[in-house]
């Protein structure tokens, strides 16, 4: 028995050396995790200082180079800011007390506020062309002058006809700008008729226009060609028009297909009339409805102003087309379908004996008689709701050549 004792005390020993050596190791493994979390937070303090840093310091370069851009633009451009308002600050920022704060309270005055304004509308959407064929178009009209008409009904029908006989497409947009012109004396009747019908068509064709009647005054001859070119004239006056549509006041269309705007060669619209039973009377009739654009108005010097009385103007509108390398345009003998009005020949209207001689003497005539050469009187120009009202004079016919 007295071997044994040892051996437990070296047991007990051992065992509790193993027991010590657990704990140092548990112990160490603590700390080490202990050091990696605390080195691992320091590592990202670090990280989130580097990011603030680098933060503050780009917007402090952002802010240097507005400063550089502004003295840059001072110096260069003094005299034009000056002029379109713009105004450069920089300032010296080395000077002493003078801090990034400082100047960061006083940014009003470094650079514009890029905040947007609460009361600022939004621009609006570019309206797309409108479309050569406009889909609300009817075709065929059924035209009758039968019924009593009235401008309080006409302007009740188009209340969409604004002052002066104005209207532009709200959806979309024209290629054209049309200005209408009517030659006109004593014919209100027929005119309440032709704007009954036309404003309609016109709306439904898309066509940005405005209509003006040019009324001669007095009881002298009457003078149609030279009645255009005053209204071409005064049409300008009002409005940059580029497309210019002379029509008779008695002449309504049979078709909302025969689009009234101007096209690449001048345009004869009104080739198919009733009283000629639908057919074109001969191959260089121009008359009733023809359009032209301002370049082609003025490559013809316009129209002739010494086509006093009926007849021959139109004609010696087709020649100056023709001797000036264009074309006359038509459209389907089907479209171009016109109603007249049936009056009696106007007073003071009577055909003109001189039209034959004159037609043929175009060429000579044609560079020194037209709009280079108009000459008249403006007397009143008022606008009604449907359209405006020109009232000019325009002088007398020169005497006719005795015959002996």
């Amino acid at each position: 028995m007295p071997v044994a004792a040892p051996a437990l005390s070296w047991l007990a020993v051992a065992g509790r050396s193993s027991s010590s050596a657990m704990t140092r190791l548990m112990l160490g493994r603590t700390l080490e995790r202990i050091c990696k979390g605390v080195l691992l937070l320091c590592l990202l303090h670090f990280l989130i200082m580097m990011i603030l840093y680098f933060d503050v310091y780009s917007q402090r370069f952002d802010l240097f180079s507005r400063f550089n851009n502004g003295r840059n633009g001072s110096r260069n451009n003094v005299s034009g800011a000056a002029g379109n308002g713009h105004h450069f600050y920089y300032y010296n920022l080395s000077r002493p007390n003078a801090t990034l704060a400082s100047y960061l309270a006083t940014g009003e005055q470094l650079v514009p506020s890029a905040q947007p304004e609460t009361n600022q509308t939004p621009s609006p959407k570019p309206l797309p062309p409108c479309p050569e064929n406009p889909p609300g178009l009817v075709g065929r009209l059924l035209i009758e002058f039968s019924s009593q008409m009235t401008m309080e009904r006409v302007q009740k029908e188009n209340p969409n006809v604004t002052e002066g006989g104005r209207y532009t497409p709200p959806d979309c947009r024209p290629r054209w700008k049309v200005a209408i012109i009517i030659p006109f004396r004593h014919r209100e009747n027929h005119l309440k008729y032709w704007l009954h019908y036309l404003h309609p068509i016109l709306r439904r064709q898309r066509i940005d226009y405005g209509i003006y009647i040019i009324n001669q005054l007095g009881e002298d001859t009457f003078n149609r060609a030279k009645l255009l070119n005053v209204g071409y004239t005064e049409a300008l006056k009002d409005a940059e028009y580029d497309c210019f549509i002379f029509s008779d006041v008695d002449l309504i269309p049979m078709d909302d297909r025969n689009l009234y705007h101007c096209y690449d060669q001048p345009r004869h619209f009104a080739i198919a009339m009733d009283k000629f039973g639908f057919r074109l009377p001969y191959a260089g009739y121009f008359g009733g409805v023809s359009g032209l654009s301002k370049k082609q108005f003025l490559k013809i010097n316009g129209f002739p102003n010494e086509y006093w009385g009926w007849g021959g103007e139109d004609d010696d509108i087709y020649n100056r087309i023709t001797l000036n390398g264009m074309k006359v345009s038509r459209p389907d003998v089907r479209i171009g379908r016109y109603r007249m009005i049936k009056h009696e020949r106007d007073k003071h209207n009577e055909p003109n004996p001189q039209r034959f001689n004159k037609i043929q003497n175009t060429k000579n005539t044609m560079k020194k008689d037209g709009i280079s050469s108009l000459t008249y009187r403006l007397v009143q120009v008022k606008k009604y709701p449907l359209y405006t009202n020109i009232s000019v004079e325009i002088g007398k016919p020169p005497p006719r050549p005795f015959k002996g």
